[in-house]
């Protein structure tokens, strides 16, 4: 109980996952890998499954998924991760594996990698982070750059003439047979913070039930390289990053294909 006159609280409020390491974050301010990595921790502690995971990590920020969730992490090779995280499941089948990647990681260099992937229906769950940019390399273009936004490889900011247009995974993916869920989600307000954890959890639980291949995408700030203020950057995703790639659930499979 608190002393009189003073604001005393009882009960706690909130409670760090256990799959959560106990660091201070490195991530720039009002960069969103810290809550993205809280969601897949509380959704790892969720269904027991700290002891049995395998994360699968790339390049780019996303890399920084083995200092703060505490399972066993395998680093692959630019772009590689689904294939890495392939040989990984199929080599052990009971282990529960997911890859955690970046936009330019995921849908440039790794295209291939995660288009046949899905295709083939991998039991295996994907956290996708767009923030539209390269983030740890400069700030260049990514395949999710919005059009007319600015980086250090489009100073006038993308073109679709010369530039095409941003690629849209979550939709994409959706439309392969090997997938069983695709959603895209985002952590900019309380509300979107929970509907990414039931996405989060969605995408888990079909790889435990055998159900194939599942991706979920976090559309996420990076205000270094977007150039802005943290607040600023929330609104970004809010307004543009969220009218053009819209929030929700593209697919979600209700029985295994052997079923």
């Amino acid at each position: 109980m608190s002393a009189p006159g003073k604001v005393g609280f009882s009960k706690p409020v909130y409670t760090r996952p256990r799959s959560l390491v106990d660091v201070k974050s490195h991530f720039c301010p009002g960069c969103h890998h810290g809550t993205i990595h809280k969601i897949v921790a509380e959704c790892i502690d969720r269904y027991g499954l700290r002891e049995k995971t395998i994360g699968v990590a790339c390049v780019g920020c996303a890399v920084f998924l083995y200092d703060y969730i505490d399972v066993d992490v395998v680093e692959s090779p630019h772009g590689r991760a689904p294939a890495v995280a392939t040989g990984v499941k199929r080599a052990q089948p009971d282990k529960f594996v997911f890859t955690y990647q970046g936009d330019g990681d995921l849908a440039a260099i790794g295209t291939s990698e995660i288009i046949h992937a899905a295709n083939r229906g991998e039991n295996l769950s994907v956290i996708f982070v767009n923030n539209t940019t390269y983030g740890m390399t400069g700030g260049q273009m990514a395949p999710t750059t919005m059009l007319g936004q600015k980086t250090s490889t489009t100073p006038y900011g993308r073109d679709f003439r010369g530039d095409g247009y941003p690629i849209k995974m979550a939709e994409l993916l959706s439309g392969l047979e090997g997938t069983s869920y695709s959603a895209r989600v985002a952590v900019s307000t309380p509300a979107q913070i929970r509907k990414a954890k039931e996405a989060v959890r969605k995408a888990f639980e079909m790889q435990i039930a055998g159900m194939g291949f599942s991706i979920v995408e976090f559309l996420s700030t990076c205000p270094t390289n977007w150039g802005m203020k943290p607040l600023e950057a929330q609104k970004r995703v809010l307004g543009e990053m969220s009218e053009y790639f819209p929030l929700g659930v593209f697919k979600e499979r209700k029985q295994a294909d052997f079923a």
